[in-house]
């Protein structure tokens, strides 16, 4: 055997491991952990979108929390209105679900379970919780959430939480 079937045979070999290296792993995802959020907690908060940030790896919704009338959004001492960031999936699988920044634009109302953060800022993960999206200028009842709301549409397959905390406390 010669030196260049030598090299050939070791490419071909090399090409191969890797390849099958590759297959046998799976789909590649590099990705935090989740333990910044609080999973012994579930929030159902209703609000008002502010923004949407649709990076790759994660959506984010930035939204006012609705009081419990739902008619005005929660203000600190100064009269600002305190935003709330919520983080989901990445934007295209969030697209699969109707969550964009064209279907979700400032001013729609809608209401998410989510696990908040750990160090008590105003955000949180969805988790596997619910996401309802109330009809356009339609909040819910006092005390209500969108799924309770005529019209409603329903983003992914899962049900808002039985909440086991809530904000403000």
């Amino acid at each position: 055997m010669n030196f260049d079937t030598v090299r050939e045979i070791a490419g071909r070999l090399t090409t191969a491991a890797l390849f099958a290296g590759c297959a046998a792993s799976g789909p590649l995802q590099a990705h935090h952990s989740f333990a910044m959020y609080d999973r012994e907690q579930a929030y159902v908060m209703t609000g008002v979108v502010t923004r949407i940030n649709p990076d790759s790896n994660h959506l984010q919704i930035f939204f006012g929390v609705l009081d419990d009338a739902r008619r005005s959004v929660i203000r600190d001492d100064s009269g600002e209105p305190i935003i709330w960031t919520v983080e989901l999936r990445s934007s295209s699988q969030m697209a699969q679900d109707g969550i964009t920044v064209e279907t979700f634009p400032p001013g729609t109302i809608f209401s998410i379970g989510l696990h908040p953060l750990r160090n008590g800022l105003p955000g949180g993960g969805r988790g596997e919780f619910g996401l309802y999206k109330c009809p356009p200028n339609t909040p819910p009842a006092q005390g209500m959430h969108c799924d309770s709301v005529a019209g409603s549409t329903r983003h992914g397959a899962a049900e808002l939480p039985e909440p086991t905390g809530q904000w403000p406390e």
